[in-house]
């Protein structure tokens, strides 16, 4: 798949963290989110507690084949420390939980699995649709903070949509920064960056009149991401007396290759 030029935007800091001599990691203003400079999209943290989930000693052949994201607290931009430890070992599968603190408070939990890679003859299975052809540039995302993370990331929605359109949504993207400066991004760090958009991608509530936001992120990969471009298509699912669910398919250039759930707490806001 051969991208189009990028769409004229704010240009972002050349990485979303610097990684910092005790082990910490400076956050950037590209980490912010679209709502203030203040705090960070949950992409990019989301992929920090990854990247060390995947550094973590383990099994020679396993891949991470799951991840569940809770999100305890707006995440600020400032330094950011990661811990990550094993909590049930076994021959063929890992269960590692992650913890993001800034200064000295959780701001996010994680869990993740780790399990041996199937075996060669593994069935190909398939069932979503297919994904559409690149589309266009992103149009727009109306009162959205465009210095941070929207910036970071470059947007191809399809059918001439935006951020503004309501869901059901499809988009292409990819980070135009990587996620730790002099780094390569993985397959897995990728897909966690741009995992936590997939609510907005869906968006069917009413988030300017009502608060409307994400508790968590659940992302699960049958099979590992090929490329910078990836693809969600995703909706949203929501109940009086209830709750929200916004779910997505994530696709590469090759096909599906994963699973967005995302829950929504869906409520008034507050006077004041």
């Amino acid at each position: 798949m051969s991208p189009e030029p990028a769409s004229a935007s704010p240009a972002p800091p050349a990485s979303f963290y610097r990684e910092l001599a005790d082990g910490s990691f400076e956050s950037t203003p590209a980490t912010a989110g679209p709502w203030s400079p203040k705090t960070q999209h949950a992409g990019p943290p989301s992929a920090l507690v990854g990247r060390a989930m995947e550094r973590h000693p383990g099994r020679s052949g396993a891949r991470i084949a799951r991840v569940t994201v809770e999100l305890l607290r707006p995440v600020p931009v400032a330094d950011l420390r990661v811990e990550v430890r094993a909590v049930r070992t076994g021959a063929r599968v890992e269960l590692l939980e992650g913890e993001l603190t800034a200064d000295g408070e959780p701001v996010l939990l994680a869990r993740a699995w780790r399990m041996v890679a199937s075996p060669d003859d593994t069935p190909s299975l398939r069932h979503g649709p297919a994904a559409p052809p690149l589309p266009g540039p992103l149009g727009s995302m109306t009162g959205a903070y465009l210095g941070g993370y929207v910036s970071a990331m470059e947007w191809r929605f399809e059918d001439g949509r935006s951020f503004d359109s309501p869901g059901p949504g499809t988009v292409w993207a990819r980070q135009r920064v990587p996620l730790v400066a002099g780094e390569q991004d993985t397959a897995l760090t990728r897909a966690l960056t741009l995992a936590d958009s997939s609510w907005a991608v869906a968006f069917e509530l009413d988030h300017r009149e009502g608060l409307v936001i994400n508790t968590d992120i659940t992302l699960a990969l049958h099979r590992d991401p090929v490329g910078e471009w990836l693809c969600l298509r995703s909706e949203t699912a929501a109940s009086p007396a209830g709750s929200g669910l916004a779910t997505g398919l994530m696709y590469d250039g090759s096909g599906d290759c994963g699973r967005v759930l995302q829950t929504l707490l869906v409520t008034e806001r507050r006077a004041g």
